[in-house]
C-alpha cells in the first residue's frame, strides 16, 4: 500500500467528503486497486485524484524556472557581511 496511511476513515477525518456516484471502467478501478495495494475504491480514486493534483502542480513549477529573476543575496538574508565585503584573515 502506497504511504500505508490512507484509509476510508483518515479520508473522512482529513479531507470534507462529497458522496457522488460514477460510471467508472471496473477493471481499471481494479488495475490501480492492485498497482497501488489499496483495498478500497474510494482510497484508489482520493490517491489518484491527489496525484494528478500534485504533478499537475509540479508541472507548472517546473515550467516557471527560467522566468524569473531573483536578486537575492543568501548572506544579505541571513544578515551576515558580503563575502567580498568581510575582512581578509
Amino acid at each position: 500500500m502506497i504511504d500505508g496511511h490512507l484509509t476510508s476513515e483518515s479520508i473522512r477525518i482529513t479531507v470534507a467528503r462529497m458522496r457522488t456516484t460514477l460510471d467508472l471502467p471496473e477493471d481499471l478501478v481494479n488495475e490501480a486497486k492492485t498497482i497501488l495495494g489499496f483495498k478500497s475504491k474510494t482510497d484508489t480514486i482520493v490517491y489518484a485524484l491527489n496525484e494528478l493534483v500534485r504533478r499537475k502542480k509540479r508541472r507548472d513549477l517546473v515550467a516557471l524556472f527560467g522566468t524569473i529573476t531573483f536578486d537575492l543575496d543568501a548572506d544579505e538574508l541571513r544578515g551576515k557581511p558580503r563575502r567580498h565585503d568581510r575582512p581578509a584573515k
